[in-house]
Order: structure tokens, then C-alpha cells, then sequence
């Protein structure tokens, strides 16, 4: 019977849950499901200075938000250095790991000494096989693990193919520190081993620490996990992906007005494909995704193809759905939250009524919060520039046309504003957009806008009196 597959997320809470991160956590998560396995999270948080509660709730809520939260309760790290000093001790004992008293001093001047030779810095191995009668008086060791001094370790990685790491290129590593403490390499194998991770997937900036973590596997008689070494994301011009290239937290993201789901979608084509699929649910990815499918080049990071991405997504989901992301959103920015403040039973039937005309017109959710403003802004509207010359002379003497048309409906709708419109341009000789575009100023201070009947079905009769009295000075 094979054995259950079992991936981890383990992030460290020294920040934000990053972009490169959360697709990690995709992948991981794609993988368990793909396989009917388990996708468990384990927080790396051994690091006490930089460690912090508030990034630890950051990325479980950045997690929860992106509905990839890993089987049971997360695991922390730095609750198990007990543990995790029992295995240093145990390849102690076996002869498998052996105490180091050399000083700062020392490794220092073997750094110097391998940067003038031109080799890569690393331990010497001066006290791999040292009589402990020689130790220094009142200096505590270090714990150093056993490396092998000649041949190859090979990982079989399931992206990378098969990488080969000389083993005298690889020194003899700590494994507890001289106060006791496990080192991050030591931690994550003892851990990975106890939860019964069958397939580590992670960046491929961990691939050297894979040819000594295996060693340490090795060391214990632990089976190896299969390893999967996913290559980094850079920005659109191939950079290494910072800031400027959309490096942000997936709090930002959420801020910036995204949908989980378009950001997941986004995400899963960033070094992973299934033929030229650009758009699918994650149903489809689950059932789709291969680990050995997953690109070994660099993926770049593209704005415009997410923003793309997102609106079709905003386009083609179930009205409430979209509502419902709407109203998730609004806490996340300063023009959300004094909308939600303002958000009574009419506004939101306002809202509701707009939402179909609005969305066409949006790529996301900060989009529509801000096309949304004609409906809640204070009057007098503030005027765009190309709005306010709408309104000159030739502007202001279409809107005195069509008030008494206006306030004599007997219905008011999209059709019947719309017919208004219609009569009144061709009786004054006017193309309907000379009719249209100063109305649309008035009714929304911008030269842009849903469909303008639709606008003015939203607004109502009295609020679209009101506004164009507010220009006329009435």
C-alpha cells in the first residue's frame, strides 16, 4: 500500500506571510490534495529575537484568508528544542556527532584563511577527532554532526533532477549550539521526521541545505523525505523580485483589492502549467497538479497579468459572491472602512444596483470602491478637471433642459431616463454624448462611469435633481 503523502508549509514569523511564500504553500497544498494526502503548517519560530505574534497572526490570517490552512493545529518549532537536543545527543552517543570547543577567534581566522586561498568558507574539522581532555576550561561546546569527508551526496529532487554535492565541499555543521539550543538545520529535520512529512517542498534556495539535512536523516535511519526544490519568483523584467516587482505581503494583496481565488489561480501559473489552461478553479488544479510538472527556471511576477486575471474573475463570478468579497474587503482599506460605516439598508440597495455595471468597468476591488464613490460621495461633488469643463456654458444649459423633464416622469428607470435623454438631444440638435457627458460630470464628478441611465436608475430622482441643482447654483 503507498504510504499517504504528507507535505508541510513552515514559514518563519519574522514578517509577513511574502508573495514567494504563498505559493509555497500552494504547491504543498496542491500536492496533498492532488494525492489525497495531508498538508500539515509548522511555525518556524526558533529565531526569539526577530519572532513575533503579530507576524505569527499575520500569516495564519494570510492563510486563512487564501483557504490554505494546513490539517490540525499548527505546530511551533521552539516548543520542541527539548526534542530536538535529545536527537544532538543521541548522534553523540552512536559517534555519529562530537563536540567542538574551537573559539570565535578560530573560526574567524579560518574564514580569512579559506578567502585568501579562494575556497569556500568552513569549519576545519580540528576537533572531529580530539581528545575531549584537551577542551579549554570553562567553554561549553558546540554540538557538530559527522559529515561524510569523501564521495558525493546526491538528492533526487522531483523538480531539480538529480543535483550532486561533493561531501568535502560540505563541513561538519552544528547541531546545538553551546547554550543548548538547536541550530535551524537540526530542527527542521527532527520535526519534518516526527510529523511524518513524506515530500518537503520549499524554495530552491534550500537545495545545499537538502545535501546536509539528508545527512542528518541518514545519521538516525530515518527515511529521506522526497525533496522538491521550486525555483524563486523574479519580477517582469527578470530581476530578482522585490518590493517594487509586487515582493508585499498577502495582507497588501488583500488591500490592493484582489480576490483569494484569482491570486491562487495567479499563483499556481508562476512555474507550474497545465498546457496553455490560463483560467481554472481550484478543483481543476487539485486534479491537474503534478510536482514534477513544476518549471525549474525562475518564474517572473507580472501585475498586469494578476490585475487581467482578477477582473475576469470579478466579471464572471455569482453577483453575491462578489458582493460578499466586497463587504470582506472593505476593513482592509481607509475608503472601505468609512463606507462600511455608511453602508445602511438604501446605500446598499444602491450599491446592489450598481454592482452589475460597476464590475465591468473594474479590475478590482479597490476599482470598485472607487467607482462606487458617485453613489455615497458628499455633495457638491469634488470635480475631476476634464468633468468640470463638461460643465461650462453649453453643459449647464443641457441640464437646465433635462430637470423639468426629469422631475415631470411619471417612472423612473433606466429606460425611461434614458428615453429623456433621447428626446431632449434631438429636439436641441445635440448628438446624444453631448447630452450624456455633462450629465454624467454632474452625476459623478468624472468624465467616466457605468452606463449613464444606469447611473441615474442607481442615483434616483431626487438625488439626480439635487446634483444637477448643485451645479446650477440653484
Amino acid at each position: 500500500m503507498a504510504e499517504t503523502v504528507v507535505t508541510r508549509f513552515a514559514p518563519s514569523p519574522t514578517g509577513y506571510l511574502h508573495i514567494g511564500g504563498a505559493r509555497t504553500a500552494l504547491f504543498n497544498w496542491l500536492w496533498a490534495r492532488h494525492t489525497g494526502g495531508r498538508m500539515l503548517l509548522r511555525i518556524e519560530d526558533t529565531d526569539r529575537e526577530r519572532s513575533t505574534d503579530a507576524a505569527i497572526d499575520a500569516i495564519l490570517d494570510g492563510l486563512r484568508w487564501l483557504g490554505l490552512e494546513g490539517e490540525g493545529e499548527p505546530i511551533f518549532q521552539f516548543a520542541r528544542a527539548g526534542r530536538h537536543a535529545e536527537v544532538a545527543r543521541e548522534l553523540l552517543e552512536k559517534g555519529l556527532a562530537y563536540r567542538c570547543w574551537a573559539s570565535p577567534a578560530e573560526l574567524d581566522e579560518m574564514r580569512e584563511t579559506a578567502m585568501k586561498e579562494g575556497r569556500p568558507p568552513r569549519y576545519d574539522g580540528r576537533w572531529r577527532n580530539r581528545d575531549a581532555a584537551e577542551a579549554p576550561a570553562g567553554v561549553e561546546p558546540v554540538i557538530r554532526l559527522k559529515m561524510p569527508q569523501e564521495g558525493e551526496t546526491v538528492v533526487d529532487d522531483l523538480v531539480q533532477g538529480k543535483v550532486t554535492f561533493r561531501n568535502d565541499v560540505l563541513d561538519d555543521f552544528i547541531l546545538l549550539r553551546s547554550d543548548g539550543t538547536p541550530t535551524y538545520m537540526l530542527a527542521v529535520v527532527v520535526d519534518d521526521h516526527d510529523m511524518g512529512v513524506t515530500h518537503v517542498v520549499r524554495g530552491d534556495d534550500h537545495l545545499t541545505n537538502a545535501a546536509r539535512q539528508s545527512q542528518i536523516y541518514r545519521a538516525m535511519g530515518w527515511a529521506v523525505p522526497a525533496f522538491a526544490h521550486i525555483p524563486l519568483i523574479h519580477g517582469a523584467d527578470g530581476a530578482k523580485l522585490s518590493k517594487r516587482h509586487g515582493a508585499l505581503g498577502v495582507d497588501a494583496y488583500r488591500a490592493l483589492g484582489y480576490l483569494p481565488e484569482a491570486l491562487k489561480n495567479y499563483l499556481a501559473r508562476l512555474g507550474w502549467s497545465h498546457g496553455d489552461d490560463e483560467i481554472f478553479s481550484m478543483a481543476q488544479a487539485i486534479e491537474w497538479f503534478e510536482v514534477g510538472d513544476i518549471n525549474k527556471g525562475a518564474a517572473r511576477f507580472d501585475f498586469v497579468k494578476l490585475e487581467a486575471l482578477n477582473g475576469h474573475y470579478m466579471r464572471s463570478m455569482p453577483e453575491d459572491e462578489l458582493w460578499a468579497a466586497f463587504l470582506a474587503f472593505l476593513p482592509h482599506t481607509d475608503e472601505g472602512k468609512a463606507l462600511a460605516a455608511k453602508l445602511d439598508e438604501e446605500l446598499t440597495a444602491q450599491m446592489r444596483a450598481a454592482l452589475p455595471g460597476l464590475r465591468e468597468r473594474a479590475k478590482t476591488l479597490v476599482e470598485l470602491l472607487d467607482g462606487a464613490k458617485f453613489i455615497h460621495a458628499a455633495r457638491p461633488l469634488p470635480m475631476e478637471e476634464k468633468a468640470a469643463a463638461l460643465l461650462d456654458e453649453a453643459g449647464r444649459t443641457v441640464l437646465a433642459g433635462l430637470r423639468p423633464r426629469f422631475a415631470e416622469l411619471a417612472e423612473w428607470s433606466v429606460a425611461s431616463t434614458e428615453a429623456v435623454v433621447r428626446a431632449h438631444a434631438e429636439e436641441a440638435g445635440l448628438k446624444l454624448g453631448k447630452a450624456a457627458q455633462p450629465l454624467r460630470a454632474a452625476m459623478t464628478g468624472r468624465t467616466t462611469s457605468p452606463g449613464i441611465f444606469d447611473v441615474l436608475a442607481v442615483l434616483g430622482r431626487e438625488e439626480v435633481l439635487g446634483r444637477i441643482d448643485d451645479v446650477l447654483g440653484a
